[in-house]
């Protein structure tokens, strides 16, 4: 079965459950409207199930060969890519003085969820141009604005993010490819960087690549670091592509999942040094890399709710259509759709209302990451950056992490057929694995939430966050309507265990991290699991109140949520706040001899 967008889904989690409702009220959107948002859905869910999703499969089994120096995409994959950018989707939350639509960000997090559900590989690509075009517009000079944005804007040209080397991965601090300073204010780039994400490819006339190197007097660390632009050709005197400079891909690498997507391993400085310049000033790359790592985090965490909803439908259409088994209902039919089963409908119900609530999680990021740029109270808009730093670490990993698990029981729902490639079920476990480990992984994300976002001003952002949760579950308990049954219950002791472990970790912080360190995985999941459990409850409340004949649905699944989900809060808040000492003082086992 292919991918088909579920827009009204999409539509109401972000208008009603993320708050971009009320968000338009306020005018934080200007004159934009309610209908304008839904067109905008509906396109892209067109585009995303027409076009992108009928490549997913053939994708999947071409590869990408490399020949030669040159990366050979799947059949349909560049006419789909430059169809998608003609129609202006590269460019939706891109800033309109370089040619974009300045559309919502949380509108295009949207759009990403669609365009990845439709293929990871596919929407991984774009996801790394759009990051680009944030530091390079926020942190390059003007010059390098006007000459690079509007062709990456528009999509015409495609960007990339080169941090990782073999010595240094998640420690960026240890990169050695250096930078050397030229006489005509540009500099010269040598080394090399692996697992770049469409480093080499022929989809656009031109690749940017956004590279982190080191100056001969950079201090040590990720203090010396900075970031470089590097065209993979560079631009004549009319700013078209030119001479190809000196940057090659040496590799392609042979993945587990996302085969459609060229991850390079790419070579700079073989004839002289590669061109580059700078953005921002010098050794202090990591701010401008940063703008690019949480828009990217945020989008990676849209791909773990994509690849979640398709795995999803796709396991929901194998139960409805496979026959097995006798109903375990009484007096049931002997030969009944699996679907019918009750373990069945639990792995079902657990795929549906984990992806929901790791998709209002990210749509609230992306809501308040919104604010923070567009609010016109100061004081607002510090509050949603706070917020929205927050809740990255939790949208990335939480998301990517049930992304993986409901892959998991869509193969498991499909069972010996799961195991085939042929039903497709396990290329979407495949694919979905990546998306814990890149663009920081999760478990640096849990430390970056306990270390760094926990205490943001003191820790009143985390303190204000979880009221807002407290007051959704009462107004719960104000409804009091019998279709929650113990939603409110269940919630409340979620948040009351999340607010336990979180007083615990400040006091830790405060003289010591090792413990609060051990913790921090499994408090990141209690915190998905109490934020998504009250923000499905929230979109509950609004269809009830609402009206439009999904209340009904819409409570199921926040009941279910809170039921068999939040549930498991207490016995994550142990782990965190009782469990160190299993983590740091029993000893591992010696290699074998």
């Amino acid at each position: 079965m292919s991918y088909r967008a579920p827009v009204a889904d999409i539509a109401f989690a972000l208008k009603h459950g993320a708050g971009m409702a009320e968000a338009l009220s306020a005018g934080l959107y200007g004159d934009l409207s309610a209908d304008d948002i839904d067109a905008v859905l509906v396109e892209a869910g067109r585009f995303a199930s027409d076009v992108i999703a009928p490549l997913n499969r053939e994708g999947d089994q071409f590869g990408t060969p490399f020949k030669d120096g040159r990366v050979t995409m799947p059949p349909g994959w560049t006419e789909a890519y430059r169809d998608w950018a003609a129609a202006g989707w590269n460019g939706l939350a891109s800033p309109a003085q370089w040619g974009g639509q300045g559309l919502p960000r949380a509108l295009n997090a949207a759009c990403i969820e669609m365009w990845n559900a439709a293929s990871m590989a596919f929407g991984i690509g774009p996801v790394l141009t759009m990051a680009g075009i944030d530091a390079l517009a926020l942190h390059g000079n003007d010059d390098l604005k006007r000459a690079y944005l509007p062709k990456l804007v528009s999509g015409e040209w495609m960007g990339t993010m080169q941090l990782t080397e073999p010595q240094a991965g998640s420690d960026v601090g240890a990169l050695r490819a250096r930078a050397e300073r030229a006489d005509d204010g540009t500099y010269r780039i040598f080394g090399a960087k692996i697992f770049i994400t469409y480093g080499e490819h022929e989809m656009t006339d031109n690749i940017i690549h956004f590279v982190l190197a080191r100056l001969p007097d950079a201090p040590p660390g990720t203090k010396g670091i900075s970031l470089f632009l590097v065209p993979k050709f560079l631009l004549d005197a009319d700013g078209k592509p030119g001479r190809r400079n000196d940057v090659r891909a040496h590799s392609v690498e042979h993945k587990m999942g996302i085969h459609a997507s060229p991850t390079c391993t790419m070579v700079y400085g073989d004839e002289g040094g590669a061109v580059g310049y700078l953005i921002g000033k010098e050794h202090a790359g990591m701010a401008c890399m940063f703008t690019m790592m949480n828009e990217a985090r945020l989008a990676v965490g849209l791909q773990g709710v994509a690849i979640a909803e398709r795995a999803m439908q796709q396991a929901l259409h194998y139960a409805r259509e496979r026959k097995q088994g006798r109903s375990d209902a009484p007096n049931g039919p002997a030969s009944v759709a699996i679907i019918e089963h009750a373990d069945v409908r639990r792995m079902l119900f657990t795929m549906r209302a984990l992806t929901q609530g790791a998709r209002a999680i990210c749509y609230a990021t992306a809501i308040a990451l919104d604010r923070s740029h567009l609010d016109k109270d100061a004081g607002a808009a510090k509050a949603a950056q706070e917020r929205a730093a927050l809740l990255t670490p939790v949208a990335k990993a939480f998301s990517t992490d049930i992304g993986i698990e409901v892959a998991s029981l869509g193969v498991q729902v499909h069972g010996g057929m799961g195991f085939i490639e042929e039903t497709g079920a396990a290329q979407h476990y495949r694919d979905a694995r990546i998306a814990a480990i890149y663009e920081g992984t999760n478990g640096i994300q849990a430390i970056d939430l306990v270390t760094r976002k926990l205490p943001l001003n003191g820790g009143a952002t985390v303190k204000a966050f979880i009221a807002e949760l407290r007051d959704i579950v009462a107004r719960v308990q104000t409804v009091n309507d019998p279709a929650f049954g113990a939603t409110a219950t269940r919630l409340t002791q979620s948040i009351d265990a999340l607010e336990r472990a979180t007083d615990w970790l400040l006091a830790q912080l405060s003289s010591g991290t090792r413990a609060a360190l051990a913790g921090a995985t499994p408090y990141l999941r209690l915190f998905g699991s109490a934020a998504g459990g009250a923000l499905l409850a929230n979109e509950a409340l609004a269809a009830t109140r609402l009206g439009n004949g999904n209340g009904a649905d819409r409570i199921a699944v926040a009941r279910f949520f809170a039921e068999n989900i939040a549930v498991q809060s207490e016995g994550l808040e142990k782990t965190v706040t009782e469990a160190a000492d299993s983590v740091l003082a029993a000893a591992l086992p010696d290699e074998a001899a």
